[in-house]
């Protein structure tokens, strides 16, 4: 028997989460309520007395102070409504609340849940106002629940049963079928072929599907599978595993296509784009530092790892979750965060984890144009990405100190969610540097965290496609950040116990990818997938085999340390399962109740796909050339800029993530008189025994993609490292990761213009490889996302094609890091860098409608060298604010200097080392890089100029005590004098929601 409790708030008591829903209600939908009421409802799926129930109502569930109970019994009764609404998950729905209830229930009362029994959440919202039922429909579907996992119920008051309520729902999942490896018949022509793959959601060209038919009528295959006791056709296990292997999201086949590229007159062969731009600037730089290099592992883990210090090394990843986020923003997202998170713990002997990035993009919030089908608001994907990530951070106990969002329409058919992990590793872990694993043959395979389900299924070949009508639900997970943590804190205390050899995580492509990929280290593994944990009965084997549910690490341990391991999961309340052993036998074995279901030769498994072939075509897209009438009122039109999406403040974002957990916030994301300011960068110490500190930044600048992917590219390096060198990062130590996420660039019925996107994608790693190498930054990591795709019939919608570039490194004396805020009045004001006119897609553009075609460019040989007695400046003790221009240019930089210090400024344009047209307008919202807003005292005048000689530097105005922001023009007239109290109001207004 079903039980519920309900939970309510006392009626003294305001219901805060109710009012909020009631102003999403009126300010996002547009209908009018008087009043929304919230009660929490726990359906406990097990049987107990009425005592016991009342024990876990009191203790578990109830506040008293502010809360009431009641036991099988409606808690709506006690309130007036018009309205209930009640939302929960679909069956099979990850539940957190839920599982932690059912622990803390057994806690409570000594009585463990079985299998089959646990716990289920829902709310419920009272609704009162005069509304008809297709907008209370309307309310449920678009603003309290996604269809995609969660269902709800209606009912008007008059229908209400005031004793009864509603009745318990449990949501359990109930599978019919039993488990089976069904044979899949490739003997087949070409059409039907390309229809298997669709149809299973392979993601496979036909080209590769061919491939694997003829490895299938190879003679000496045929007889290796006799010997297995397998038939001349591949089990539905073997292809769903070479499809998750070969799918663009786990073998990145365009960034390792043949591409002949075009451009006018003259072709080029690429071999590889990762080969030659990626890794080959990492070849490069790490040749050209030689004893200074900082590199320890490269792109042969799950993250990359730098040096450093004496006792830690760095590691560091940044993912993309934009699918998954498209269908259920707030489960994608939060999977998103938790996946990275596994990255760099799951690299080397094992990380812990120091610190998270996000960077987001969306379409407006105030999006007003119609959706296709499966798309939802922007403002509701917007949200929901933000209480993803917000939840999986925060109660990881990991601090979110970086991050940025970008808006263009065009991700209203997929946003794009980064998210990044830093973690520090022992420069030694039992007696092996800290980034060495490698599994040995005899090692078992255990798998430790949580249990298999159908969430997440066909999660790599879902991102490896378009978003349309037949993107899997299965694809979509919801992370459980309070299960990972208690799964990372015991491998943190296994691993330094010498527990195991190798771990990795259970992302892409589940048990397949992680086992798959570390049976590599001895060329073969045995798997019986009979023994995994699993949510709930009914699974078919290749569905274990290939669900990406989530909190999972795969670990090889040595038999002989085994049960000193299996002993510590247990007292740390950690599942682990030990589900077979590495082998040398070459073949990737899988077995599920004993009999053989798998058995792939590992060289055809990862060395198996053939290289695409692709042609790219560069042109280069010419608009008119505006020359805008200059602005009458400059003062209202910067008040207009800093209220734009992509200059405005962020601090609604900001502040609900927690960036001091840990202790070691340094340069913290809002800063200045009263830490409302935009920092730049961050700096954290994650070693609380030293003053050396991490520096993270990014860049990021899709806009310029209009007009030039090279221009973008280069762009996003310097932004990235600008932002850096901003708070005091030592340019010489820095490392990148490259981020790219395109619109599909493989020509084809659906994307006419392939050719010119690939070449696109060329010019964009040319500008990454050119930047990179110039400043001497190795990769160390990064992912591609090739298929940003939203089409439904003849409905199309792309992303710009997008790269973040991030960014870390080190302070060696965390006391000298710099921040952005102006600090006293009569200290000098100085721009560094070099002003042109060049205002293609530029926000000042964009505001006046504008694209142009004059894209910022680059000097990264001169850049450098300011940026390093830029450093030397700050290290000498003589930078007391450093800001970089980056959106608005050097307008937008003066008003935050400004009103995040609590000062004003003076600022004469005449001074500005410029070159274009002598407009003011474009002196002041040019977007050139390589530039930076200092302020210095008086007193180091000399001191400073001295350290800069030989670079572009300009004292172009003084901070002020008046607090007002005024800008001289080119011509000595006074473009504006604005008080800082109403740029920050502007700065602020866009986004208070």
């Amino acid at each position: 028997m079903a039980h519920r409790i309900e939970i309510r708030l006392k009626s003294s008591i305001k219901d805060a989460i109710g009012v909020k829903v009631a102003g999403k209600i009126r300010n996002d939908l547009g209908l009018e309520v008087a009043a929304v009421r919230v009660i929490d409802v726990y359906t406990l799926d097990k049987r107990l007395t009425a005592p016991v129930l009342k024990k876990i109502a009191q203790n578990v569930f109830t506040d008293p102070i502010i809360q009431e109970y009641t036991i099988n019994a409606p808690a709506a009764a006690a309130y007036d409504w018009d309205w209930l609404v009640e939302v929960g998950f679909r069956p099979g729905v990850t539940d957190n609340v839920g599982r932690t209830a059912r622990e803390a229930i057994a806690l409570a009362t000594g009585l463990p849940f079985k299998n089959q029994e646990n716990v289920y959440t829902s709310r419920q919202y009272l609704v009162s106002g005069k509304l008809d039922a297709a907008q209370i429909e309307q309310i449920a579907r678009d603003l309290l629940a996604n269809e995609l996992i969660q269902r709800w119920t209606i009912l008007p008051a008059k229908k209400f049963n005031k004793k009864r309520g509603l009745p318990a729902f449990v949501p359990k999942v109930v599978i019919e079928s039993e488990p089976e490896v069904k044979t899949v018949n490739l003997a087949v022509g070409d059409e039907r072929l390309t229809r298997i793959s669709r149809s299973r959601t392979l993601a496979l060209t036909l080209e590769e599907m061919k491939v694997i038919q003829g490895y299938y009528q190879d003679a000496e295959v045929r007889k290796l599978r006799r010997k297995y006791g397998l038939g001349a056709q591949p089990t539905d296990v073997e292809l769903e595993a070479l499809a998750q292997t070969w799918s663009e999201h786990c073998k990145h086949k365009i960034f390792n296509a043949k591409i002949i590229y075009k451009d006018g007159q003259k072709q080029e062969t690429i071999q590889s784009l990762f080969d030659t731009y990626i890794k080959g600037t990492t070849e490069r730089v790490r040749k050209a530092k030689g004893n200074k290099d900082i590199c320890l592992s490269v792109f042969k883990d799950n993250a990359g790892v730098v040096k450093f210090n004496d006792r830690f090394s760095l590691v560091m990843k940044v993912e993309t979750h934009n699918s998954p986020s498209a269908l259920d923003p707030y489960g994608g997202a939060l999977t998103g965060i938790v996946g990275v998170n596994r990255d760099p713990f799951g690299t080397g002997a094992g990380a812990k984890l120091i610190f998270n990035t996000d960077v987001f993009c969306f379409a407006s919030p105030f999006f007003k144009k119609p959706l296709g089908p499966r798309l939802l608001h922007p403002k509701r994907v917007l949200e929901g990405v933000r209480e993803g990530v917000e939840h999986g951070g925060n109660k990881s106990g990991i601090p979110t100190i970086n991050g940025s969002v970008v808006f263009d329409d065009r991700y209203a058919g997929k946003p794009l969610v980064f998210c990044g992990t830093a973690g520090i590793l022992p420069t030694k872990v039992c007696d092996r540097p800290g980034e060495f694993k490698k599994a040995e043959v005899g090692d078992l395979i255990v798998m430790s965290g949580g249990r298999i389900g159908k969430d997440g299924i066909h999660g790599a070949t879902f991102s490896s496609e378009g978003l349309s009508e037949h993107s899997p639900a299965t694809a979509v997970q919801i992370g459980d950040p309070i299960t990972q943590k208690r799964m990372t804190d015991f491998l943190l205390k296994a691993r330094d116990r010498c527990l195991y050899r190798a771990i990795t995580d259970d992302g892409a492509g589940g048990l397949s990818s992680s086992v798959g990929e570390m049976a590599r280290d001895t060329n073969g593994c045995e798997i019986e997938l009979a023994k995994a944990p699993l949510k709930y009965a009914g699974l078919h084997p290749w569905e274990i085999l290939l669900s990406e549910a989530q909190e999972r690490m795969t670990l090889a341990v040595p038999p002989d340390r085994l049960d000193e391991f299996l002993a510590l999961s247990a007292k740390m309340s950690v599942e682990s399962t030990v589900l077979g052993r590495f082998t040398d036998s070459g073949i990737f074995h899988v077995t599920y109740d004993g009999k053989t279901v798998a058995a792939l030769e590992m060289s055809f498994l990862h060395d198996g796909l053939p290289p695409m072939k692709l042609d790219a075509v560069w042109r280069s897209l010419r608009y008119p050339e505006p020359r805008p009438p200059l602005p009458r009122e400059m003062g209202q039109v910067i008040l207009r800029m800093l209220m734009r999406l992509n200059v405005c403040s962020k601090e609604y974002w900001v502040r609900q993530y927690d960036h001091e957990v840990q202790g070691g916030s340094v340069v913290k994301p809002l800063i200045g008189l009263q830490n409302d300011g935009p920092s730049d960068a961050a700096v954290i110490r994650p070693d609380l025994a030293s003053l050396e500190g991490v520096v993270a930044a990014h860049g990021i600048c899709p806009k310029f993609s209009d007009i030039d992917t090279y221009a973008m590219a280069a762009c996003a390096v310097d932004e990235a490292v600008r932002n850096a060198v901003a708070v005091g990062a030592d340019i010489d130590q820095l490392a990148g990761l490259d981020n790219f996420c395109w619109p599909d660039p493989v020509e084809s019925d659906n994307t006419p213009d392939g050719k010119y996107k690939l070449a696109q994608l060329v010019r964009a790693c040319k500008g990454v490889f050119d930047v990179a190498t110039a400043y001497g930054i190795p990769l160390i990591s990064g992912k591609d996302s090739m298929k940003n795709d939203y089409q439904i019939g003849k409905h199309k919608i792309s992303v710009p094609p997008t790269l973040l570039f991030t960014v870390v490194g080190r302070i060696n004396d965390v006391r000298k890091s710099v921040t952005m805020d102006a600090k006293n009045p009569g200290d000098l004001v100085y721009l560094l860098g070099y002003t042109r006119d060049e205002m293609g897609a530029s926000e000042y553009f964009h505001e006046l409608g504008l694209i142009g075609n004059k894209a910022p460019r680059l000097e990264p040989e001169y850049t450098i060298e300011m940026y390093r007695r830029l450093r030397d400046a700050m290290r000498a003790n003589i930078v007391r604010s450093c800001h970089d221009l980056s959106d608005g240019g050097l307008a937008i930089a003066l008003a935050e200097t400004a009103f995040a210090g609590g000062y004003g400024i003076s600022a004469y344009l005449s001074r500005v080392p410029y070159e274009g047209m002598e407009r003011d307008d474009y002196v002041l919202f040019s977007e050139s890089p390589g530039r930076l807003l200092v302020t210095v005292r008086p007193e180091h005048k000399t001191a400073f100029e001295e350290r800069m000689i030989d670079s572009m530097y300009a004292e172009i105005g003084l901070v002020t005590k008046d607090p007002v922001l005024e800008i001289v023009g080119i011509n000595g007239r006074v473009l504006c004098r604005i008080p800082v109290a109403e740029l920050k109001r502007a700065w602020k207004s866009t986004l208070n929601f």
